[in-house]
């Protein structure tokens, strides 16, 4: 039996786009995979609003990141932590044998831009990395105000997942000033994992010239080479490939402004259902994500048990990542999806829990 995904990645992925992985395979050295892969690669550059570099890796995104850490930080990084993920970035950083130092914030709460500037008036950073999105809380760090901050430090490389945000609200990544803007596609994107995407500045790629140990897979450098003739340094995940160019048809074909719309929509009913049961948020309203909703089992309700039996009924559900597990769950609302498919959650939930109706 098929569980219906309503955890926080992968999501649902539509049947016509899964049939798009299916398409009789081609060889990436071939001239049809330049014209696939350019394609898709300007319908992302739209999606992004980006005249720069826009680079296609066959992996997980912390491949990406990783790789970032690489071919990025220099004297020293500003991991800037509000999450499992976030944390998780930052023992990257010092597994690279980085120098860095981890700026957290209590779990739920965002990255701020005046912490942002505190950190970095110190000089101390030639680089910076935050995630946009902390799926371990479902946290949406306020973007466009730390980027403002960001353009008074322009030798600071500025580092930003947006993993789970990309696709489901404007994320201008040139007026932003972002140097790198990583993301998977298995997350809002709807596709299956296994196709990382990312952005370098020309700020970027100076930075990548002049670093020793950069490593093969993710050198930004291989990645820009290969870049002038629509290609990829080593084999790419195809299928996956092929799937993005239909996914972005698809993204295009019901408009980004309807998109961006849709994602509030859901996060705001989903929120509405939660609320109205009395449990309680699990970050403050303004920095609510909108693409999950982590809420506090308030009402103490056994989650494990709930997980188990929606998992019976067809239902993915999720209670909590990391230290938070058992003590909040999380709901995604991300990609394809729509208010009847989460309607069609929370009748399950309420089959099994009456007390939740």
């Amino acid at each position: 039996m098929h569980k219906k995904l309503f955890i926080p990645g992968p999501v649902e992925v539509r049947p016509e786009i899964l049939a798009a992985m299916a398409t009789p395979m081609i060889g990436h050295r071939m001239k049809e995979y330049a014209e696939l892969h350019g394609r898709a690669k300007n319908k992302l550059k739209a999606l992004l609003e980006t005249k720069g570099k826009v680079y296609f890796a066959t992996s997980s995104a912390f491949g990406v990141m990783e790789g970032a850490i690489r071919n990025l930080v220099g004297k020293r990084c500003a991991n800037f932590c509000n999450g499992a993920f976030s944390d998780k970035w930052h023992d990257v950083t010092l597994r690279c044998g980085k120098q860095a130092d981890a700026i957290r914030f209590d779990w739920g709460q965002p990255v701020t831009p005046e912490q942002v500037e505190k950190t970095l008036s110190t000089g101390k950073y030639d680089s910076m990395t935050m995630i946009h999105n902390e799926t371990s809380t479902g946290v949406m760090s306020p973007l466009p105000e730390i980027a403002e901050v960001m353009k008074k430090f322009p030798d600071v490389l500025f580092i930003v997942d947006t993993v789970s945000s990309m696709s489901a609200l404007k994320i201008p990544v040139d007026e932003l000033g972002i140097d790198s803007c990583i993301f998977g596609v298995q997350k809002a994107f709807a596709l299956p994992p296994g196709l990382a995407i990312f952005t370098a500045s020309e700020k970027a790629l100076q930075r990548a010239s002049t670093m020793e140990g950069r490593g093969y897979y993710f050198d930004f450098l291989e990645f820009d080479a290969n870049d002038a003739k629509d290609n990829t340094p080593s084999t790419p995940c195809i299928s996956l490939i092929y799937a993005l160019d239909s996914q972005l048809d698809r993204m295009f074909s019901e408009g980004l402004e309807q998109r961006w719309q849709r994602h509030q929509a859901l996060a705001d009913h989903v929120r509405g259902w939660v609320t109205a049961r009395g449990f309680e948020l699990y970050p403050e309203l303004p920095f609510c994500s909108k693409t999950l909703t982590c809420t506090r089992n308030s009402r103490g309700i056994d989650l494990a048990g709930l997980k188990k039996k929606l998992g019976d009924a067809g239902f993915a559900f999720d209670d909590g990542y990391g230290k938070i597990k058992g003590q909040t769950f999380r709901i995604a609302h991300m990609g394809d999806m729509t208010i009847s498919d989460l309607d069609e959650l929370f009748a399950a939930m309420i089959a099994i829990m009456p007390e939740l109706a």
